[in-house]
């Protein structure tokens, strides 16, 4: 059996200012953001409409406040609501850790749908850019997970090559690396994907809804190899939290598939006249 490294979660240590690799994580999230995005802007489709390296900033910037406000405020709501309810002032101690990805993403639409409404431009549009953006951020924090030695997965056949053991879990026991897994399946096969999808133009929402189905399937799956939060649990069906919520983001992404593709066939309009369209017509939201 493999044994976590126990790394040191302090990359560096100037006097008093810790620089934690989670920290360099997200700032690496945040870069390759920044760059393919701007590969993305350059495709003829949303060139043509538009779109500029200072809307791929601006995109960050609410991104940013989604990810972290979003993200803290789901795992207050859907993973510890009692507990936050009984010491409402912790809901604000970041730095103690908490964070839920379906929170964040929640967060990050709200973000986007302010973004779309101050440019005049239709939600779906903005979504569809960055959709396919953002799984190497989910890869890059999957490694933070790791290093941390955090989200460690259930038990596992002693035998499997890459079984590993957990020393932070209390347990000598080998267990699944579920950090591992997730970067790989919901992190880098998810980016492959809609990177190969959305380089032709689609329906408007096609590649969000892809992204929708494609990671909620993958962490779906990813969600039966990690060990469930203790506080929490199994719930119905023997499905962790992590799991149903991924249950919407699949139904909402086949309706949005299924949305895309019908006012295609219906209209006869591919992705620039759609969004030409918005431009013409920003107040129809």
């Amino acid at each position: 059996m493999l044994v976590h490294p126990q790394f040191d979660p302090t990359a560096l240590q100037l006097g008093p200012i810790a620089i934690h690799w989670y920290g360099i994580c997200y700032l690496v999230a945040f870069g390759l953001f920044l760059w393919l995005a701007n590969l993305r802007i350059s495709q003829p489709h949303f060139r043509d409409v538009g779109w500029t390296r200072r809307d791929v900033e601006d995109l960050l910037f609410y991104g940013v406040l989604g990810v972290v406000i979003g993200g803290r405020l789901g795992y207050v709501i859907f993973y510890k609501p009692g507990y936050y309810l009984a010491n409402p002032l912790e809901a604000i101690a970041v730095w103690k850790g908490g964070m839920a990805f379906h929170g964040g993403l929640l967060g990050v639409i709200a973000a986007m749908a302010l973004f779309a409404r101050s440019r005049g431009r239709r939600f779906l549009e903005v979504t569809d850019l960055i959709a396919p953006c953002v799984p190497t951020g989910l890869a890059a924090g999957r490694v933070g997970n790791f290093i941390n030695g955090e989200l460690w997965g259930r038990f596992a056949d002693p035998s499997l090559p890459w079984a590993m053991v957990f020393p932070q879990s209390g347990s000598a026991a080998a267990r699944h690396p579920s950090p591992l897994y997730q970067f790989a399946l919901e992190g880098m096969l998810l980016f492959l994907l809609l990177w190969v999808y959305s380089r032709r133009p689609r329906g408007l929402g096609a590649v969000s809804g892809m992204f929708l189905v494609g990671y909620g399937a993958l962490r779906f799956t990813a969600e039966s190899f990690r060990e469930p939060d203790g506080f929490l649990g199994l719930l119905s069906l023997g499905m962790s939290m992590g799991q149903w919520l991924c249950v919407p983001m699949v139904l909402a992404g086949f309706f949005l598939l299924w949305r895309a593709t019908h006012r295609t066939s219906a209209t006869g309009h591919g992705f620039n006249a759609a969004n030409k369209c918005e431009i013409n017509h920003p107040a129809d939201q």
